[in-house]
């Protein structure tokens, strides 16, 4: 293997994942590894818990002074594996496949590789460069949520796989859980059993008449609002009335559409529900919120990162927005200005995950660049 493979695999070989939807191990060894390597590289390195167990990390290479400080931000967690296999990487065609390798490993290793060739220049920029690796992201973001009230960097550069495009904006979401109470009976005795899951049905037919409302409605030049069932549970064996169900649902949201906008769209679809049967009791739960990212891309670290990837791939890149949140939006939210950019990878939270090595090679060099230009 290449350094960058041997420095790409030893990560991905690290169960990271996210104890919050899959019972995994959580971020501690991964981020135990990281703060190992920046330590290596002469760093200064911050290890501290955003939630008990669960550590952010951050290495700091020192400015002379003077100059824009930039963080290198990726995310430590993964989501649960396809299995036990999902974390022996393997290398085919230039490609390396493994759970954590576009999603997003890969990123982490290329700020750790550009901040090692900005060492072996032996140029001491006037501004500090910084590596940070948060907890969290692929539920609700506790480690970037925790991040700016400790380190406010003057940018940042999200290293997400982007296919070494560069992201200046991305749409939000928010998550709802509605819990319909029924009463519990046997099957045979309808005078006293209310169905709980029947109940939901005008709550899921206007989840159906709002997707195609917003379908028709002006989309963001990366994609449209929407609105959809995700999980539904309830009832416990077939010759009972069930006593609840439990809908998950998913409303993404688009510029110019809000938190507050998908709330109150809910609120309106249990009014429906109520309206349709006095019989109805259900309560609405917002697990997580997240408002979509709105920024100039004539922000400097957007033109900063621009350059560099022009430099780099011949071209000009490039930008655009992602229909996708990312922790991005919590530090533009902080006031800390973010462009995205990052290797070529696919297949994220499948058993087909991978990322193209050498664009992980390109982003080192582009974060390099950047980092002369934007710390100077």
């Amino acid at each position: 293997m290449s350094g960058l493979e041997t420095l790409l695999a030893d990560m991905v070989r690290i169960d990271s994942s996210n104890p919050g939807l899959a019972g995994g191990p959580g971020e501690a060894a991964f981020a135990a590894h990281l703060a190992r390597l920046m330590e290596q590289l002469g760093m200064e390195v911050d290890l501290w818990d955003a939630l008990p167990g669960r550590p952010n990390v951050v290495g700091r290479l020192p400015g002379s002074g003077g100059g824009r400080s930039l963080m290198l931000l990726g995310h430590l967690d993964v989501v649960g594996p396809w299995g036990p296999e999902a974390f022996t990487p393997v290398v085919r065609e230039g490609r390396m496949y493994g759970r954590g390798a576009a999603d997003m490993k890969c990123g982490l290793a290329a700020a750790l590789l550009a901040v090692e060739a900005l060492i072996a220049a032996g140029q001491r920029l006037p501004g500090d460069v910084l590596i940070a690796g948060v907890i969290d992201e692929e539920w609700e973001s506790a480690g970037a949520a925790a991040l700016p009230a400790r380190y406010r960097p003057d940018a940042a550069v999200l290293v997400e796989c982007t296919d070494l495009e560069v992201v200046v904006e991305h749409g939000g979401f928010a998550w709802y859980e509605i819990e319909s109470r029924g009463v519990e009976a046997a099957g045979a005795d309808p005078e006293h059993g209310v169905d709980g899951i029947a109940l939901l049905a005008p709550v899921l037919a206007g989840i159906t008449t709002l997707d195609a409302e917003l379908k028709r409605q002006p989309h963001a030049r990366y994609g449209r609002g929407s609105i959809h069932a995700s999980t539904i549970a309830g009832g416990d064996q077939l010759p009972v009335y069930p006593a609840r169900c439990t809908l998950a649902v998913e409303r993404c949201l688009i510029a110019g559409e809000t938190v507050a906008q998908g709330q109150a769209e809910m609120e309106g679809l249990l009014s429906v529900a109520r309206n349709a049967d006095p019989r109805f009791r259900g309560d609405l739960r917002t697990v997580v919120a997240r408002e979509p990212l709105e920024q100039s891309a004539d922000e400097p670290v957007v033109a900063a990162v621009a350059a560099a990837a022009a430099t780099a791939l011949g071209r000009p890149p490039v930008l655009r927005g992602d229909i996708g949140w990312a922790d991005s939006g919590l530090l533009v939210e902080a006031g800390i200005p973010v462009a995205t950019f990052g290797p070529v990878g696919h297949g994220e939270h499948t058993a087909d995950e991978w990322v193209d090595l050498a664009s992980v090679a390109t982003t080192a060099q582009v974060l390099e660049r950047t980092a002369l230009a934007f710390c100077a």
